[in-house]
């Protein structure tokens, strides 16, 4: 490879998709980690 000038092609393994700067409003935590339910259907 070095001999004809070729070299391998990295690729990025991972890409930043969240963008945390944003001027949405953010959901309140119903639930705060208590995901135990008393009966079906009431969480």
């Amino acid at each position: 490879m070095r001999q004809n000038g070729i070299c391998a092609v990295r690729t990025r393994k991972h890409k930043v998709t969240t963008d945390s700067d944003h001027k949405f409003n953010i959901t309140p935590n119903l639930l705060d980690r208590d995901f135990n339910a008393d009966a079906p259907n009431q969480k």
